[in-house]
């Protein structure tokens, strides 16, 4: 019962947003206002037309046009004339649909009637850009995640590039000591992965889940329509030693959970072996997020489905949100991990240069109930030149019609 609550919460909160992009703007004019950033083409020539290196997709801009001779607009607190933009620009901005009034009168009344006088569909989801689509330019990624999550990927040139990231991109925090390097070209890749220990040092306790590895290698292919097929093949080919298996499950370390007969009742998984893996995934914006997907994949005899989505913004707040569940395994207690992101917390150079955040995992406790098996405060790194390249690059959205044949 104390399980369906939880999951019960976790639907409420994770609807609370959708349900808030049906908000509409005002049909009078709004002449003070903050643009919501869900258009990264017009939020970056904002910013190369007022000589802003590196633009950022993300920024926060603010527009003041009350007063006809004295109007402004701000972009992450630094003010400049609304005359220096063009024409057009200037156009752009005044008919932007999606504002957030910051002159809006409030009153009592305004808990009960705010929201449902301004119910709309919004821009909740669009079509992916082109960079989601491919099957040869998929692993690009700006974003260096600390604990799971998407590979941090670097293209080299052209097709070419490489990847790397610690944990499994399914995995919570600090759940397991996998880290991992590949290098990618034509939409195949190859890798290796290896141990790291101090991530799974932090915790003594509820570590009966932990998925532990030595290491191997892989190999993987995308398949060439669209990004929504991936195959891997994974094989360890260090084995644990006698001293590798008492210094993982010995006492103290929590992975081991003993019944009141001293048998064995939970127990962290040494991971041997081979395995065939593959993940379904669609690729989609929603809520203006620079890249996304919903998912559902097989990693090491486990399932998983869930949503990952990067930058998607909301009243002004600019945030990622991912959520895998791994209903069924062969060798560990089914999990939900939940991880949350959230940028624009820090002033000037630092205003969208990183995100922080809880990343948390809900499974069978140690004493057999459900709840929080770990929770850790996750942190991601942007990087900005690299990202600027990213959505000039692949920042064209595409029309639906692209699913018909998209190779």
């Amino acid at each position: 019962m104390k399980k369906r609550h939880i999951l019960f919460l976790l639907l409420i909160l994770f609807a609370t947003p959708a349900i808030n992009t049906l908000i509409a703007q005002d049909d009078e004019p709004i002449n003070y206002f903050q643009m919501e950033p869900l258009d990264d083409s017009l939020f970056i020539h904002i910013q190369e037309a007022l000589f802003i290196d590196p633009p950022d997709p993300k920024a926060e801009i603010i527009s003041d046009l009350r007063d006809p001779n004295n109007q402004t607009i701000s972009i992450k607190g630094s003010l400049y004339p609304f005359l220096a933009l063009n024409p057009e620009l200037r156009a752009r901005i005044i008919t932007y649909p999606f504002k957030i009034n910051l002159e809006e009168d409030m009153n009592y009344g305004s808990v009960f009637t705010r929201v449902v006088g301004r119910l709309k569909i919004g821009k909740l989801t669009q079509p992916p850009t082109k960079q989601q689509i491919s099957s040869t330019m998929w692993y690009v990624n700006p974003f260096l995640q600390m604990l799971g999550g998407e590979r941090f990927g670097v293209p080299i040139k052209k097709d070419i590039g490489i990847s790397f990231g610690f944990q499994t991109r399914y995995e919570g925090p600090l759940n397991t000591n996998f880290v991992e390097a590949n290098f990618h070209i034509l939409g195949a890749y190859g890798g290796v992965f290896t141990n790291f220990d101090p991530i799974i040092q932090g915790f003594l306790t509820e570590n009966h889940n932990n998925l532990i590895v030595t290491s191997g290698y892989q190999l993987g292919y995308v398949f060439p329509f669209g990004n929504f097929f991936e195959i891997n093949f994974l094989s360890v080919i260090e084995e644990f030693s006698e001293g590798d298996v008492n210094g993982y499950l010995g006492d103290n370390k929590g992975t081991v959970v003993y019944n009141a007969d001293s048998t064995v009742k939970y127990q962290a998984w040494l991971l041997e072996g081979s395995y065939f893996n593959w993940e379904l995934r669609y690729p989609i914006k929603i809520l203006g997020s620079t890249k996304g997907r919903v998912y559902v994949a097989s990693y090491v005899d486990e399932w998983h489905l869930g949503f990952d989505f990067r930058e998607m913004s909301l009243a002004g707040s600019t945030f990622d949100l991912w959520f895998d569940a791994m209903p069924s395994s062969k060798n560990r207690l089914p999990q939900y991990v939940i991880n949350l992101m959230v940028q624009k917390i820090a002033e000037s150079w630092a205003f969208s240069a990183f995100s922080i955040g809880p990343s948390l995992i809900l499974s069978t406790k140690a004493d057999g109930n459900f709840g929080v098996l770990k929770i850790f405060l996750n942190f991601q790194k942007i990087d900005g030149g690299f990202k600027k390249c990213a959505h000039v690059i692949f920042s064209q959205r595409l029309h639906p019609s692209v699913f018909q044949v998209a190779v």
